[in-house]
């Protein structure tokens, strides 16, 4: 495993926050090299270009958020761990003052017609999360704590989605409304009786 100080992750980590605020395409190899403070042959050293850092940037943010989720739904029922992690991206994307969005679907939204190894990435981390939530969502309404008229996947998919978009509205806006009323639209709709 990579020292937190190496060059590697410091190219990581400081190209993560600018592809996540700048995206892909518009960050410059020089911007990345700058932020880092690195020079090309050590950039190219660790990644054989700039898609091959995106990419990497891409695998690292999954792992790191699917490590959140089971995090988040540890030790709880499954209709408390629902609740939990609605609550978390409000207070995630409150902390980072609405800015920035989500990475995975600001990626979709720009890499999706244009390269197909980033859309193929973020398909795979949604793929995933849908699925996990579909597992949490079936566990709780066999145990009673939120609607059951729905299949579990259909409910899966649309807080996926719900989430996203909830992400993107307050990125534009810059403010919590449009994301605090998705999240709680969706407490609303599941039914979710964790109390």
């Amino acid at each position: 495993m990579e020292s937190s100080h190496s060059p590697k992750e410091r190219i990581l980590r400081r190209s993560a926050a600018l592809f996540h605020t700048q995206g892909f395409r518009a960050t410059s190899l020089q911007q990345l090299l700058d932020a880092a403070k690195v020079t090309k042959g050590t950039l190219y050293h660790y990644f054989s270009g700039k898609d091959a850092l995106g990419l990497a940037v891409l695998d690292r943010a999954k792992s790191d958020f699917l490590a959140t989720l089971d995090d988040v739904f540890a030790n709880r029922s499954p209709g408390q761990g629902l609740a939990a992690f609605l609550d978390f991206v409000l207070k995630m994307h409150r902390g980072k003052g609405f800015a920035g969005g989500c990475l995975f679907g600001n990626t979709a939204l720009e890499m999706s017609d244009a390269d197909s190894r980033y859309a193929e990435s973020v398909e795979q981390l949604f793929r995933v999360w849908v699925g996990r939530f579909e597992t949490v969502i079936r566990a709780a309404q066999e145990q009673g704590e939120l609607r059951g008229d729905i299949s579990p996947r259909n409910l899966a998919v649309m807080m996926v989605a719900t989430i996203e978009g909830g992400i993107m509205l307050a990125r534009l806006q810059k403010k919590e409304g449009p994301l605090k009323a998705c999240l709680d639209g969706l407490k609303t709709f599941l039914g979710l009786n964790t109390k």
